[in-house]
C-alpha cells in the first residue's frame, strides 16, 4: 500500500491541474471580448471578466512545463482555427487545450496502472493513454460543430433583419452593428461574431478584410457565401438590399432542405432501436407462449 502513494499523488495533482484548466477555460476572455462588451452592453466590462489569479499561475506554469504545444506552425494554426470556431479565442487557449490533453492522458495511465480499478496492464494503460490524449480533441471538435450549427440557424433571422435595415437607409457597416446588438439574446453567437466585425472596423481594417476574417473564424460555408456576394456587390456597386435578399431566400432552401434531410434518415436511424431494443420484447412476447408450448408438448414425446 505504501507504494501507491506515489501513483495516487500523480493521479492528484494531473486531476487538479486539469480541473485549473478547465476552470480558467471557462473564464479567461481576451481583449477584443472586453471591448466587445464595453461596446455592446453598455460602456462597461463585466468584472466576472477578470481571469484569476490562481488560473494565471496554472498558465504560467503550464508555459514551462516541457513544450506540451506542437513545433509545426501547421499543426499549431489548424488547432488555432478550431479553439476560435469553437469560440476560445484567448491567447493561453492552445497552451491550455495542451495542458488538459497532457492531463487527461496522464491520468488515463495513472489510474489504469493503479490496482484500485482492475489489475495492472501496460497495453490496457497505454491504449487508455493515447484515448486520453485523443478525447480533448474529439469534444473540441464536437464543440466547433454545434456552434457552428448554431451560427448557422441563426443567419436566415440576421439577413432578413440586414434587409430591413439596409432598406430603412443603414450603411452596411450599421446595419451589421444594429443586426449584432438585435441578435444578442436569441442568437448570442452570430451576434458576437457581427460585433466583432464592427470593432475590427472601428479599428481600422477594411470591410472586406473583416468580412474575410468572419468568415475564417466562423468555417461555416453559409457564411463564406455571404461574405462573397457582399465583396462582389461592393466591387461591382449593385444593390446590397436586393442581394441580400436573394440570398436570404436561398439560405431558408438550404435550412429547409437540411431539416428534410434529417427527417428523411429518421427511418434509418430508427432501425437499430428497433432491432435491438423493440423487436426483442416483441418477439417475446408474441412467440414465447407458443414457444413454451411447443416444449410441453415435445419433451414428453421425446422422452417416451
Amino acid at each position: 500500500m505504501v507504494m501507491l502513494l506515489p501513483l495516487l499523488a500523480f493521479l492528484f495533482a494531473s486531476l487538479l491541474v486539469a480541473a485549473g484548466a478547465m476552470a480558467f477555460w471557462s473564464s479567461a476572455t481576451t481583449t477584443i471580448e472586453r471591448r466587445l462588451g464595453e461596446i455592446t452592453v453598455g460602456g462597461h466590462a463585466d468584472a466576472k471578466a477578470e481571469t484569476p489569479e490562481y488560473a494565471k499561475a496554472i498558465v504560467d506554469a503550464l508555459k514551462r512545463v516541457g513544450n506540451i504545444a506542437p513545433k509545426s506552425a501547421s499543426e499549431s494554426g489548424k488547432l488555432q482555427q478550431r479553439l476560435i470556431a469553437a469560440g476560445y479565442r484567448s491567447k493561453e487557449a492552445l497552451i491550455v487545450f495542451f495542458g488538459i490533453r497532457l492531463a487527461c492522458a496522464l491520468a488515463a495511465f495513472a489510474l489504469l496502472m493503479s490496482p484500485l480499478i482492475v489489475r495492472p496492464n501496460l497495453l490496457v494503460a497505454m491504449a487508455a493513454t493515447g484515448l486520453g490524449y485523443l478525447l480533448p480533441g474529439m469534444v473540441l471538435g464536437r464543440l466547433a460543430k454545434k456552434r457552428q450549427h448554431r451560427i448557422r440557424l441563426g443567419l436566415p433571422d440576421a439577413l432578413d433583419l440586414l434587409v430591413v435595415s439596409v432598406e430603412a437607409g443603414l450603411g452596411l457597416d450599421q446595419a451589421i452593428q444594429r443586426v449584432g446588438l438585435e441578435l444578442d439574446f436569441a442568437h448570442p453567437d452570430l451576434s458576437l461574431e457581427l460585433s466583432l466585425i464592427n470593432l475590427e472596423l472601428r479599428a481600422g481594417k477594411g470591410r472586406r478584410e473583416a468580412l474575410h476574417n468572419l468568415a475564417e473564424r466562423t468555417g461555416v460555408d453559409d457564411i463564406a457565401s455571404l461574405v462573397a456576394m457582399l465583396v462582389q456587390t461592393d466591387k461591382f456597386g449593385t444593390s446590397v438590399a436586393q442581394s441580400l435578399r436573394v440570398h436570404s431566400e436561398t439560405v431558408r432552401t438550404k435550412r429547409r432542405q437540411r431539416a428534410e434531410e434529417a427527417a428523411a434518415k429518421t427511418g434509418v436511424k430508427m432501425v437499430f432501436p428497433l432491432v435491438f431494443c423493440i423487436f426483442p420484447a416483441i418477439f417475446v412476447v408474441t412467440i414465447g407462449p407458443a414457444a413454451i408450448k411447443f416444449v410441453q408438448v415435445l419433451v414428453p414425446m421425446a422422452q417416451k
